[in-house]
């Protein structure tokens, strides 16, 4: 099912993911909706469609992940991920409630966010998770928490300052619980996640880990307002 991965020929398999992380932050360093928002020059519907989006992909991220974590303890595989997968669903769990409440803030009521239409890059992201994590292999969703995780250390912890101090939409300072809680909470996870996927040794399993890193790299940008 997945083609030959750089682990294969003898290059580290956790770098390669590495590599996939930095390489969703230079895409989005890139898209010009994605840099106003790490500026904090992002306007006001800029910022509501960011939201938008993000609360249609992340509300399942707590199934998605306590199926994969489910579905390897029923196949009776590797119970040390299927445990740190029931334990990120848990972690994840009600991330959107902080997103319809900044939204809320902004003049944006849930009727509006409910019925607001997703992008094609959600539809994607959830479509493949959801996929891996009910009848592909369950380990790959950790390809796709990785490269978030990498992204929010990378670039959420400025954010929230950066909006504070362009202030270019009114009410940003009760609208940014789901950007300063990611910053602060994905801190240490990327290096966890790393000494745990290192324990992971078969192949299968390491690609599945890597075509998920590098479908949601390539999905995730798609989140935000075409330039």
């Amino acid at each position: 099912m997945y083609t030959q991965t750089e682990q294969q020929v003898g290059i580290d398999w956790v770098s390669v993911l590495e590599q996939e992380g930095k390489a969703l932050v230079a895409a989005l360093d890139a898209h010009p909706d994605a840099r106003r928002l790490f500026d904090g020059t992002i306007d006001t519907e800029g910022y509501i469609h960011y939201l938008i989006q993000t609360y249609h992909y992340a509300r399942w991220s707590t199934p998605m992940l306590a199926e994969a974590g489910h579905r390897l303890k029923r196949q009776g595989r590797l119970p040390h991920l299927a445990e740190l997968l029931i334990q990120k669903a848990g972690e994840e769990k009600g991330h959107e409630k902080w997103l319809l409440s900044d939204l809320k803030n902004l003049g944006c009521s849930e009727a509006r966010v409910e019925a607001a239409a997703r992008t094609p890059a959600v539809d994607a992201y959830t479509g493949w998770n959801f996929f891996t994590s009910r009848s592909g292999v369950p380990t790959a969703v950790l390809g796709t928490a990785y490269v978030l995780e990498y992204l929010s250390q990378a670039r959420a912890s400025g954010v929230v300052e950066r909006l504070f101090e362009v202030d270019a939409i009114p009410n940003i300072r009760k609208s940014v619980t789901f950007l300063r809680s990611h910053g602060a909470l994905d801190g240490d996870h990327v290096a966890e996640m790393e000494s745990v996927l290192r324990t992971l040794t078969d192949r299968e399993d390491q690609a599945a880990v890597i075509f998920s890193a590098r479908a949601t790299r390539c999905i995730y940008p798609g989140i935000f307002r075409e330039a």
